[in-house]
């Protein structure tokens, strides 16, 4: 988009379409609200259909896993016709089926309802992996790894909101949440229709489509097939496995080992976005002056670390301020990878590419969270509360060695990893 004489002449914003920018961080704190307004409340919806404990937490993994599943299979596709016919009517799509998909789940009645809202929602799950090449499309190359920290600033704003909201709706029933979460969602799309700017110019946008294009299968493994990606994408991955099973047996956790209800679940989920906001405000900034991507990612990775193992002690202990406290460091390991990970990933990758690039990551991102609440369920049923937090301590340990060596092959084809400094 041309950049507006306003946005143009803000130090601030510096080459930035301000409107694009404005609607790009509404849109993600939306998300972030109608996302995390449901994460306190799944355990209870699925408790009416299971007799046991045990099967109680395989569902709600289930869940997270066919959800995941579905975005993998349909984010490439999305992000391929995103580079052909632009970001805004995809991306549109994007938040009316995460709509339908919260209102179907919040109706429930039997399983199989709940399993049809999680698909209809993961089918059209690609709402991030659109933001991101949205905020990829608008801002120079050069700074979008702070751009992307504002991102994960902004969505951490709704994330503290989310969950303690549906913390008090649940009260009024478990189901009113995923109504809310509709809600919020419905009402982001209708401002993207209004408001939302087309972000990649025609002359950037793909000629065709081909059909491997559309392939998952095919789009992941020509990802992987980038030699300078290939490292980067690995540690991710070994990253999101571990975090996926906890994200998603987190709500189940809490209620085994701590007897918590759906308004002391909903605070601890807000803490990660608090974490986020406080990270991204005052940390991430005196960071990016200081080391590269990859050593801010890898940063993170240690702090998810030892996050795990507080939180790993949590549950042997019995003692919820452990919890707590493995809560905060591993939300600011996680909201300074983000940012670090996704502008790598965004400079390395055309204009043009961007879609491929985000979408492609998406389904790596999404496949990891098919493994990861299946592996973790079962670790936690079979081995225990404990088990899948020190599966992420050994995970994101091999992680970090991958990140390392990705470094190290940049540095020996001599392509400087240091972020240029932010004025």
């Amino acid at each position: 988009m041309p950049t507006s004489n306003s946005s143009a002449s803000s130090s601030s914003f510096p080459n930035v379409n301000k409107k694009a920018l404005i609607f790009g961080l509404m849109a993600v704190f939306l998300c972030g609200i109608g996302f995390s307004i449901i994460a306190p409340v799944v355990p209870f919806l699925v408790a009416p259909y299971v007799r046991h404990a045990a099967d109680q937490a395989t569902i709600v993994t289930l869940l997270t896993s066919i959800y995941a599943l579905c975005v993998f299979l349909a984010a490439p596709a999305i992000g391929a016709l995103s580079d052909r016919f632009g970001r805004r009517p995809l991306l549109l799509l994007c938040l009316l089926g995460s709509a339908i998909g919260y209102a179907v789940f919040g109706l429930g009645g039997a399983l199989w309802v709940l399993f049809a809202g999680r698909i209809i929602e993961g089918v059209t799950g690609g709402s991030i992996g659109m933001i991101f090449a949205y905020f990829a499309d608008i801002t120079p190359r050069e700074q979008r790894t702070r751009y992307f920290g504002w991102v994960g600033a902004v969505a951490g704003a709704g994330t503290i909101l989310g969950p303690a909201i549906g913390g008090v709706l649940a009260r009024y029933g478990y189901a009113v949440p995923m109504f809310a979460g509709a809600g919020v969602t419905l009402l982001t799309f209708l401002f993207g229709m209004f408001v939302m700017p087309e972000s990649l110019k025609p002359a950037q946008r793909l000629n065709k489509i081909t059909a491997a294009r559309l392939n998952p299968f095919i789009q992941l493994r020509s990802i992987l097939a980038v030699k300078s990606l290939q490292r980067l994408l690995i540690s991710a991955f070994l990253l999101w496995l571990p975090n996926g099973s906890f994200q998603a047996i987190f709500p189940q956790f809490t209620i085994d080992v701590f007897g918590w209800q759906p308004a002391a679940i909903g605070l601890l989920f807000s803490i990660i976005g608090i974490q986020d906001i406080l990270s991204q405000a005052f940390l991430m900034p005196l960071l990016l002056k200081k080391l590269s991507d990859s050593r801010i990612a890898m940063l993170g990775m240690i702090a998810e670390i030892f996050g795990y193992v507080l939180i790993a002690a949590s549950a042997l202990f019995s003692f919820y301020p452990l919890l707590i406290a493995g809560l905060f460091v591993f939300g600011f390991g996680d909201s300074v990878f983000g940012p670090s990970f996704n502008g790598m990933l965004s400079k390395s990758a055309d204009d043009s590419e961007q879609g491929r690039i985000q979408g492609g990551s998406q389904s790596i991102q999404s496949l990891a969270r098919v493994a990861g609440p299946l592996l973790g369920g079962q670790l936690y049923v079979l081995l225990g509360h404990s088990a899948p937090a020190w599966m992420g301590v050994i995970l994101i340990a091999a992680a970090v060695l991958v990140l390392y060596q990705h470094a190290l092959g940049l540095k020996k084809n001599g392509v400087s990893v240091k972020q240029a400094k932010i004025s």
